[in-house]
């Protein structure tokens, strides 16, 4: 059976979600999770530095065969949309520099394939993840909103795999 492992990925400037699962078929292991803080008094840059040093200390703890990364939806807020994106750019950099192939899900269908409905609550998710990966106890939003990236990522995946298996 083919297994894979996935980093999710909640990006954010003051709180990054994180996320480790193995999928071997259908099946989902919760690995690790957690949540990279930056203090705001912070320069704009160190923080970036923050987040960049804490996801390859990750990758390179976990050693994930690809990431997920959830997509930024347009704010009203400019200011938070920018900070989100430079979020998710470094996410995407640190991926890129680990060599590991790179997938990102809008908000609405990440909430889909895990509640099943695309504007479900963060209430909801948290409570899907703990019903998918018991042993994850997560308690932090953003850390559950990192392993739903990474379980969007997992059903994806596992069926493109199913499809490809057929096929030979």
């Amino acid at each position: 059976m083919i297994r894979l492992r996935v980093l999710g990925i909640d990006p954010g400037l003051g709180h990054m979600g994180w996320g480790v699962i193995d999928v071997a078929g259908s099946r989902l292991t919760h690995v690790a999770h957690g949540v990279i803080a930056t203090p705001a008094k912070l320069e704009l840059a160190n923080r970036l530095l923050i987040l960049h040093s804490a996801l390859i200390g990750i990758i390179g703890q976990y050693r994930p065969g690809t990431v997920s990364i959830e997509q930024a939806f347009v704010h009203k807020d400019a200011q938070a949309a920018m900070k989100i994106g430079q979020a998710r750019a470094v996410a995407m950099l640190a991926a890129a520099q680990s060599e590991l192939g790179i997938a990102e899900y809008a908000p609405n269908h990440i909430k889909k394939s895990v509640v099943g409905v695309g504007h479900a609550g963060k209430e909801q998710v948290q409570a899907m993840i703990r019903r998918l990966l018991p042993a994850a106890q997560v308690d932090q939003a953003d850390a559950a909103d990192a392993l739903a990236c990474a379980i969007a990522h997992a059903h994806l995946a596992s069926s493109q795999m199913h499809v490809a298996a057929r096929a030979t």
